[in-house]
């Protein structure tokens, strides 16, 4: 992995600068949610220093941040590591994000309006663009970005909080599946889900959700249990 430059930009006005400790969170929480920081793959905290260019305090308080969400654990002798999933993890994941992921869709359908919609069409174009041209990274955050939109369009802030949480615990796992399969392989249920969404369908969000949310996960439970290590 590359040095991330923390490098300062620009402002635009009114807009409050966030503070170094919350950047390198992000900054940090990102590597684990695009799955940079692989499974299992042992990283030292002066290690993330040096990626992240950052010093040692906010980069150990990332490191709290993220252990205490269950994206990162610690090993011991100044590591920590993305933990692996079981196949029993990802049956837990696939019934709460099949609960709560579709009712946000369905709330979401009720509060979105024509600019929320065009966001999302947009976001899915960007997702199109990078399977065509297997963009894998690309593809993971265009898709993370387009169900982060839903749920803050749903406007229920303790689901959506619990919904992108979770994201946390996964997106690891579908960085290593999803790139033994290519992009060309990848499910996309966002037009059915937009569709939907556009003639005030809730219960066809919903269920669109449900099925886009089954397709990825399944996926990374067939890699588990079918023999296939994640490693």
């Amino acid at each position: 992995m590359t040095k991330i430059a923390d490098k300062p930009r620009s402002m635009p006005q009114g807009h409050v600068r966030l503070p170094a400790h919350e950047l390198i969170y992000r900054q940090l929480r990102a590597l684990v949610l695009f799955g940079d920081l692989a499974p299992g793959q042992p990283v030292t905290i002066q290690g993330l220093t040096d990626l992240l260019g950052a010093g040692m305090t906010p980069v150990r308080e990332a490191i709290r941040r993220l252990i205490a969400e269950g994206a990162l654990e610690f090993q011991g002798n100044r590591r920590v590591c993305v933990p692996h999933l079981s196949a029993d993890n990802i049956g837990e994941l696939i019934l709460v994000r099949q609960w709560v992921e579709p009712h946000l869709a369905h709330c979401a359908t009720a509060h979105a309006t024509a600019e929320d919609l065009k966001q999302l069409t947009a976001l899915d174009d960007e997702l199109d663009a990078a399977i065509d041209r297997g963009d894998l990274r690309a593809y993971l955050e265009s898709n993370y970005r387009f169900h982060k939109v839903v749920y803050d369009i749903a406007d229920a802030p303790i689901l959506a909080e619990l919904a992108d949480g979770l994201w946390l615990r996964f997106g690891p796992s579908l960085r290593v599946v999803f790139g033994r399969l290519g992009t060309q392989n990848l499910p996309d249920n966002h037009k059915a889900m937009l569709a939907a969404m556009a003639g005030g369908d809730g219960d066809g969000a919903a269920a669109a959700m449900r099925k886009d949310v089954a397709q990825g996960m399944e996926l990374v439970r067939m890699a588990l249990t079918g023999g296939r290590s994640l490693r």
